[in-house]
């Protein structure tokens, strides 16, 4: 289950946009309103303590899943520079509630990973973390060797994730285990 004191990044500055003070960030979200409703959200510089900012605007690129927002205080290019590579954060208590059958990403980490082998159901491994670039990734510690793989998290290669009982399953191409 979720610990309360755990963030979530859900966003990436990752550059300024204009001369206003705005920047552009990569949603890691399935929520919008995250970037586009104004109010208190989370900061974070590499490992550093997070810190309390004011988003007062935000509109998504048309197009693309990158959005531009605004801070309070930060009103020029200059001050928006210095958010590069920040991260945008929230705590793990805040996450919008979901339906039955839905759960949040970050529930998937220390999930047991099972495959069938020989019409068996066997534990491979363990979900360690996660990653986010085009598509969500589950990087997966198998046991067997204690390497670390990425396995694409899509109905077809995971087809069953049951919260309640701590583990997901795994169906996944030929071969990809042992890269």
């Amino acid at each position: 289950m979720l610990n309360e004191n755990e963030w979530l990044i859900v966003g990436l500055i990752t550059s300024c946009h204009g001369i206003n003070g705005q920047v552009k960030v990569k949603s890691l979200s399935d929520f919008e309103e995250r970037f586009l409703e104004p109010g208190i959200r989370w900061l974070q510089k590499e490992n550093q303590p997070p810190t309390k900012i004011e988003l007062t605007s935000g509109f998504r690129q048309p197009g693309k899943e990158t959005f531009i927002v605004k801070f309070q205080g930060i009103n020029s290019r200059n001050s928006a520079e210095q958010l590069k590579k920040h991260k945008i954060l929230v705590k793990t208590n805040k996450l919008p509630q979901l339906k039955k059958e839905e759960f949040h990403l970050l529930e998937l980490i220390n999930l047991q990973v099972k495959t069938f082998e020989n019409d068996e159901l066997k534990i491979i491994g363990q979900v360690i973390n996660l990653e986010n670039e085009k598509n969500n990734l589950l990087v997966i510690k198998l046991f067997k060797n204690q390497k670390k793989v990425l396995i694409p998290f899509v109905k077809e290669i995971v087809p069953l994730v049951d919260i309640k009982n701590n583990f997901l399953i795994v169906n996944p191409p030929k071969g990809l285990l042992e890269l």
